[in-house]
């Protein structure tokens, strides 16, 4: 997937395994002064172990861009297909230290 390179405007191309898109169903959000780790994670029930299938790191103000972006879609998506209900999940025991899940 290309777009055409007008002024201001970035070529991006997408090739065939990225577009195939990596499941996640846990993320967990670390950070320090200057960058924020992003690991998304599939996890199966009954399964006591779980592997990172992809690590993003991002600056702070790109966490932040990330953050906007993801709550202008959330609306956008809502406003078309309805509230998303979150489900109460039981906590997952994770011994990574001190994070932030989403």
């Amino acid at each position: 997937m290309e777009n055409n390179n007008q002024e201001g405007q970035i070529n991006i191309e997408l090739d065939e395994k990225v577009a195939e898109g990596t499941y996640s169903n846990l993320a967990i959000i670390n950070h320090s002064n200057t960058e924020f780790v992003l690991d998304f994670i599939s996890l199966m029930p009954g399964v006591p172990k779980a592997k990172v299938k992809s690590r993003i790191i991002l600056t702070p103000q790109h966490a932040k861009r990330l953050l906007k972006a993801l709550n202008e879609n959330i609306h956008r998506f809502e406003s078309t297909h309805g509230q998303i209900k979150e489900e109460e999940h039981p906590p997952i025991p994770l011994n990574f230290g001190p994070t932030g899940q989403a």
